[in-house]
């Protein structure tokens, strides 16, 4: 029998390492359930605005909505949260308060810790793109849906 390497996962691994005094961006991306496309509409940007402001645990840079997926850079804000916690915290409250109930988020998430703040460049420029790579807008800078809530800066 060949084993492979990685092995094939179906569920991402998650457990971002977080040690006070070390610079620590994670890049994150959640997706609607049966990436069913109702995100990127003005009402649900607001909703997220509103919860990611909450700057309790993690802190939510920039991000940028799309259809179906979103993606969000987050800093810890206290190290009493796991990433983990928080995001099924602000899903289940977005859930709540906007109460539309053929809405809903995929169980889990993908994240990865960025390693330097040329990666949380590059990154951002990526993702940003998103829309026009999908041919939503001609521009990044005409897409409605993407923001940036606090300056995560990159400091050691």
């Amino acid at each position: 029998m060949t084993e492979t390497f990685p092995p094939d996962r179906k569920r991402p691994v998650h457990g971002v390492l977080t040690l006070p005094n070390q610079p620590i961006i994670v890049f994150v991306t959640a997706c609607t359930k049966d990436r069913i496309p109702w995100l990127a509409c003005e009402e649900v940007h607001s909703l997220l605005r509103t919860l990611w402001a909450d700057r309790s645990a993690w802190c939510v840079g920039r991000y940028v909505l799309m259809p179906d997926h979103l993606h969000v850079f987050v800093s810890p804000v206290t190290y009493e949260f796991s990433l983990e916690r928080w995001m099924r915290y602000w899903k289940s409250q977005f859930t709540r308060r906007h109460g539309n109930s053929i809405h809903h988020w995929q169980y889990s998430h993908w994240d990865r810790r960025l390693r330097s703040e040329e990666s949380y460049e590059e990154k951002w420029e990526y993702v940003r793109n998103n829309p026009v790579r999908k041919g939503l807008v001609n521009s990044a800078d005409d897409w409605s849906f993407q923001g940036e809530i606090n300056e995560l800066e990159w400091r050691v």
